[in-house]
């Protein structure tokens, strides 16, 4: 299916179907899934990528055991608003992930969302190691989520 706004997902989005969040890495796929209700964004276990092809069929087994129904998908542009190469590979990945599945993808702005998590784990008083082995799944968490809320600011409520 491709992109679509985050205004078009309430229709585009089936009933009981979750939502799920990417933060796209050079080297991982950071994963998150919400509930049903899509009110909360639950981070899964990382994907190391290896190539596409392994990388896309890891990933769709696992949106389809979290019956997703539609992906967030962080875009990381510049602080000026631009897109440098980090967002034109997330816009490559959505096009080669349309060939293989019909699920609809939202581009969700990721600026400093992996900051803000890395900022909270320190908080939390996570070690630098175990910071790592976190961080691209609890990035996907915070995107998802901010989705998630703007969801429920533009009226969906816990119907589906």
């Amino acid at each position: 299916m491709g992109i679509i706004s985050i205004e078009e997902l309430p229709e585009r989005l089936a009933a009981g179907k979750t939502l799920a969040g990417l933060d796209l890495g050079d080297k991982t796929i950071g994963v998150a899934v919400s509930d049903r209700g899509l009110s909360f964004a639950h981070p899964r276990p990382v994907i190391l990528r290896k190539k596409f092809s392994l990388d896309a069929a890891l990933l769709l087994a696992q949106l389809e055991k979290d019956n997703v129904g539609a992906v967030v998908l962080g875009l990381p542009v510049n602080m000026d608003g631009s897109e440098g190469p980090r967002a034109q590979k997330s816009r490559a990945f959505v096009r080669n992930m349309a060939t293989l599945s019909d699920l609809p993808f939202v581009l969700w702005d990721e600026r400093l969302s992996t900051v803000a998590v890395e900022r909270t784990l320190i908080e939390m008083d996570f070690s630098r190691k175990k910071r790592a082995g976190k961080i691209d799944s609890a990035a996907a968490a915070f995107i998802l989520q901010g989705a998630l809320d703007r969801l429920q600011s533009l009226g969906r409520g816990d119907d589906h």
